[in-house]
């Protein structure tokens, strides 16, 4: 059978077909079930790269394929969807020309990603730790956020959704350094022989008691 269907891809599928269910929830105008579906795909996106870390002797095709696959997933979860839902607030033509110029600069950055990492990857096999232009899969932050403000101030989101939608498409291709949040927590080192010094203050206090 074509493909891989290990554990390390296993959190890119379910987001996929998070992002799937997000855009049949859109289309049928339940737009809070599909934006709870883009968050959910959101934190797929965070920790399947931690997944698939953890297995030590993928094969280079297994990277590759782990490159695409989760490029592919994040057109439709942070690509689609989003212009999805930005689509079914208002409907119109202006507003399908935002959205398609939405998806596109999400497809040109997706692209121009993954031949960067490939090449990246060749001397260096560590994580990234910057990235240029704003990661589409920041999609799963903004839109719930605006969604949750309008709601909360009674603002007009059918007309923010549109310039927010443009704002963050011209951000993915704007070539600015942002540096990736790492989920690893730093551990304090531990002093070799502190025991044994403890344990000497304490004789020692003893002894001048």
């Amino acid at each position: 059978m074509l493909g891989i269907y290990n554990y390390t891809v296993i959190l890119t599928y379910i987001g996929f077909l998070s992002g799937f269910a997000g855009i049949l929830c859109a289309l049928e105008g339940n737009a809070a079930w599909a934006l709870n579906c883009l968050i959910l795909a959101g934190i797929c996106d965070v920790f399947d790269g931690k997944v698939a870390s953890t297995k030590k002797d993928r094969t280079r095709s297994e990277k590759r394929f782990g490159i695409q696959i989760d490029s592919l997933s994040d057109l439709v979860c942070f690509g689609v969807l989003p212009a999805v839902i930005v689509y079914t607030l208002g409907r119109g033509w202006l507003r399908a020309v935002a959205c398609g110029a939405y998806v596109l600069c999400a497809l040109i950055r997706l692209a121009w990603f993954n031949v960067d990492e490939e090449a990246r990857q060749d001397f260096d096999t560590g994580r990234r730790k910057v990235y240029l232009g704003l990661p589409v899969t920041s999609a799963a932050a903004v839109f719930p956020l605006l969604y949750g403000l309008c709601i909360l101030f009674c603002w007009p989101i059918s007309i923010l959704s549109i310039f927010v939608l443009l704002l963050v498409a011209a951000a993915f291709l704007t070539p600015f350094s942002i540096r990736k949040p790492s989920l690893s927590v730093r551990r304090k080192p531990k002093l070799r022989g502190s025991r044994r010094l403890r344990r000497k203050e304490r004789k020692g206090n003893d002894a001048n008691a």
